[in-house]
């Protein structure tokens, strides 16, 4: 194989958080080149950070569609674990390989590695091409006057909307020239990525459609009307049609932001709170290119000397939704079930772990980044610290979610707390979101036991804000 003539030998494409066809840079100078190609994947052992649990089943499924989707244009998806640089080197050794291409990544510990590489590949003759492909604009690309990068989100976001072009995104192949060598490619069922036991990943995979295919229906649907009311309609987590649900696509690059920006830009007047959040996940790029540690560090490091007074009884119930606030509680089990979890009960529910139970950011970040079937490694971040007040242009400390408020307010007619506690669907709308207020007999009526057929609060909504306050306080002092 690898004594092939230098026009046959093959080009190879590394994937990883770019799993389509269309508008996928890498994989398009690489058909343009019109050589063999070798599409592959790698589950990096030596990544800083694991992948979830919730987001390893859609990775195995959206790897699944990616394989089927290649193979219908003719080649195949080659899948290894290991390291990276020594997979490379093993491929480009068996195959003759002269030419590399891959989408750039953010996170600190992989723009080492693909440095590293890039390095020691060119000084072999090796042709090696990184390609922007999952944000509008690369971080370095939009500075403030001083030459830093914006620490807060509406000056970056304007300043970035001036500055970039959205060029036409790019189609799929329409062929995909295989490499004709036989090369070794790993069983994706190996990867364990799948539970078994329970196989919870089946249940909440009937609510999604992992994929480049599913990613485009998703978005099409969200286009045929639900966009028009999104300004008004976001905020209502009883609304199944509220939000576009695109975030697992987008995390796992099943899609492309030029793609949506693309489909939804002639739709401005109607979307342009929907573009605004494209626009946060940028931002949060940003964030994280600039600050590598954003998952685990403070991003404030005044925020170091916050003493946190953390109840690891108290972290439990508001993992499983027992905290006794049916909203927080409607949206940790909607999480648990579903791995996907409406934005504004992300808020309030993260608000009630930073600052009713005065718990470290850091455990609802892991918790997320386990449960969130999209887990991505920049937003999941920046906005757990967002809430806390310890990132960029973060909530002010004093800004307080209140839980049952939110509740009644966004969730007027209980829809969405009785879908996920069911043990309280017959209580009134009145105590739906405070059912220790209900009297006795009420109770009685709807069948709820405080205490035991539904938790009473972990904690005093009013004394629980004045700690935090009072922590907070002392801790800029």
């Amino acid at each position: 194989m690898a004594n092939q003539t230098s026009d046959l030998k093959p080009v190879l494409v590394w994937l990883r958080r770019d799993l389509r066809l269309a508008d996928n840079p890498a994989l398009h100078t690489a058909v343009e080149s019109g050589k063999p190609l070798i599409l592959l994947y790698i589950k990096e052992t030596n990544a800083a950070r694991e992948t979830g649990g919730a987001s390893g089943v859609w990775l195995h499924h959206s790897l699944t569609a990616l394989s089927k989707d290649i193979e219908l244009k003719g080649g195949c998806l080659v899948l290894r674990s290991g390291e990276a640089a020594e997979i490379l080197d093993d491929i480009i050794e068996q195959t003759g390989a002269d030419e590399i291409h891959w989408n750039r990544r953010y996170e600190g510990w992989a723009r080492d590695v693909d440095a590293a590489i890039k390095t020691d590949l060119k000084n072999r003759g090796i042709k090696v091409e990184s390609h922007k492909a999952n944000l509008l604009i690369e971080p370095w690309e939009v500075e403030t006057k001083t030459g830093g990068f914006y620490k807060v989100f509406t000056p970056f976001w304007r300043a970035a909307k001036s500055v970039f072009t959205v060029d036409e995104p790019l189609s799929a192949p329409e062929e995909i020239k295989p490499f004709a060598g036989d090369l070794d490619s790993d069983d994706l069922a190996d990867w364990g990525l799948l539970p078994t036991d329970p196989d919870w990943g089946s249940k909440m995979m009937a609510l999604h459609s992992p994929g480049e295919a599913g990613a485009a229906d998703r978005l099409a649907s969200f286009l045929d009307g639900p966009v028009e009311d999104y300004a008004e309609q976001r905020d209502r987590p009883d609304d199944e049609n509220g939000t576009s649900r695109l975030s697992p696509h987008l995390a796992f690059g099943e899609i492309s932001p030029r793609q949506i920006w693309t489909a939804t830009k002639n739709n401005y007047y109607v979307s342009d709170k929907f573009l605004t959040e494209i626009g946060w996940r940028e931002f949060s790029y940003t964030l994280l290119f600039y600050n590598p540690q954003l998952a685990s560090e403070n991003y404030k490091s005044d925020f170091d000397k916050f003493e946190w007074a953390s109840d690891e009884a108290k972290v439990e119930a508001w993992r499983h939704g027992q905290t006794g606030y049916p909203f927080v509680d409607a949206g940790m089990r909607e999480l648990w079930q579903t791995g996907w979890q409406h934005n504004r009960v992300r808020m309030v529910c993260a608000s009630f772990l930073i600052k009713h139970l005065l718990t470290d950011w850091r455990v609802g970040e892991a918790w997320y980044w386990d449960t969130l079937l999209e887990a991505d490694p920049a937003s999941n971040a920046a906005s757990w610290q967002w809430v806390a007040g310890s990132g960029a242009d973060a909530s002010p400390y004093f800004r307080i979610f209140n839980p049952f408020s939110q509740g009644e307010k966004f969730d007027k007619n209980g829809d969405y707390v009785r879908k996920y506690l069911p043990e309280l669907k017959n209580l009134p709308n009145k105590y739906l979101n405070q059912p220790w207020t209900a009297p006795a007999e009420v109770l009685a009526k709807a069948g709820v036991k405080l205490g035991e057929t539904y938790p009473k609060p972990v904690v005093d909504h009013k004394a629980a804000r004045e700690r935090a306050l009072a922590a907070y306080k002392e801790s800029r002092a």
